[in-house]
């Protein structure tokens, strides 16, 4: 059975990017590239990756602007937007509609590793009403950034599996449990 990780990075007030969409905070705390719960390590599990539109963009401009390459060449990457994109490397699939719609061609790509749900939050959100996300591996900087892009725009509940100290970082792991019930009743 194919496992969908969400793996990211959040500000302490729950934000994945700041409200220009920027990673300023990310990119300036120090991490272990090497440390616990490391993208390297957990690459070695991945066999397609799914991102929404704006994090494509984001990577997207960063690449332009580094003059670097497309990050995952080999891993087949799925863009779910509604709007009409180019992709920028033959490894990328422009989907529209929801996760569930997308399932099998996911699962296909991935063949035995499992799918890295990179982002953003609403599309995490969308993977887990669909019943297709296993758990959360979040990153939390110490830092605010007061507004932005939500880690997750959906109410859920979570059990922590796991926890370690990565230099600034405190990383942990997390199953999905399931929508939260309604609060008032």
């Amino acid at each position: 059975m194919t496992k969908y990780t969400y793996y990211t990075a959040s500000t302490l007030d729950g934000f994945l990017a700041d409200e220009n969409d920027s990673l300023d905070w990310l990119l300036s705390q120090p991490i272990d590239e090497r440390g616990p719960m490391n993208i390297e390590d957990f690459m070695t599990s991945v066999g397609a990756i799914a991102m929404g539109r704006t994090t494509y963009q984001w990577l997207v401009d960063h690449i332009a602007a580094s003059g670097e390459e497309w990050p995952y060449p080999s891993v087949p990457s799925f863009v779910f937007t509604h709007r009409a994109l180019t992709p920028v490397h033959e490894s990328i699939q422009v989907v529209d509609g929801t996760p569930a719609s997308h399932r099998a061609a996911l699962e296909a790509a991935a063949g035995d590793k499992g799918v890295w749900v990179v982002g953003g939050g609403d599309l995490a959100a969308q993977f887990a009403t669909d019943g297709m996300l296993d758990e959360l591996l979040i990153s939390y900087a110490p830092v605010t950034v007061g507004s932005g892009r939500p880690l997750f725009t959906k109410p859920f509940d979570f059990e922590l599996l796991e926890w370690a100290r990565n230099k600034a970082f405190l990383m942990g792991k997390y199953r999905v449990v399931g929508p939260r019930g309604d609060a008032n009743g």
